[in-house]
């Protein structure tokens, strides 16, 4: 009887010994995540500045028939504000809108890691070949065209994640607003770079929401 008596208790002593290192764990774990939370209240990550700096107009037709095309090629700069966190831009896609309708494909970035203070810049091509354009959107395309000045915005939406040292966030989403005035005719203070190509020199910041 003794014997069977001793052999239970070596079977109690293990299972304590496990509660102990899964309640040190657990314990560990808190800490460090409650570390992490403090360093990032602390560092409270501003958004980065996006800016569009011009944009090169290869075509830009509309039809009596509502459709449109239009190829860009746009440079914008990108600028990390934060002291001690990096960002990775895991996904963003930029097009063009006129009225909230989107009258280009969308082209990617390359994935891109932007450290402290640092500073992108990119010059993706956008465009859209015989887009369709809503009735009354499309009549007033044309008066703006026949007014000499079509205002577009220029979208950028993506993902990205926030790194602090060697901990990285969770993804979130990233959504840019560049302004973008496209003026014609004699009004046009736009550059001819090549035939029938116009370049316009802009510095308009755009609104950023994450």
């Amino acid at each position: 009887m003794s014997g069977s008596k001793d052999c239970g208790g070596h079977h109690k002593f293990p299972r304590k010994n496990f509660r102990r290192v899964i309640s040190c764990i657990l314990i560990l774990l808190l800490l460090i995540l409650i570390t992490i939370l403090l360093i990032w209240a602390i560092l409270r990550p501003s958004k980065p500045n996006f800016t569009l700096l011009d944009t090169t107009v290869y075509a830009f037709n509309a039809t009596t028939f509502n459709f449109l095309t239009s190829n860009f090629q746009i440079t914008v700069r990108s600028e990390n504000p934060n002291d001690d966190i990096g960002i990775y831009y895991d996904q963003l896609d930029v097009y063009a809108t006129y009225r909230n309708q989107e009258i280009t494909l969308r082209t990617r970035f390359p994935p891109t890691y932007q450290g402290h203070n640092e500073v992108n810049i990119w010059s993706p091509i956008i465009y859209g070949t015989m887009v369709p354009i809503s009735p009354e959107y499309s009549v007033a395309l044309g008066a703006e065209q026949m007014a000499g000045s079509v205002f577009l915005v220029i979208k950028i939406d993506g993902r990205l994640r926030w790194k602090v040292g060697t901990f990285v966030t969770e993804r979130y989403h990233i959504h840019a607003r560049c302004p973008a005035y496209i003026t014609f005719g004699e009004q046009s203070d736009g550059v001819l770079v090549g035939e029938n190509v116009v370049k316009f020199q802009f510095y308009s910041r755009c609104s950023v929401s994450l």
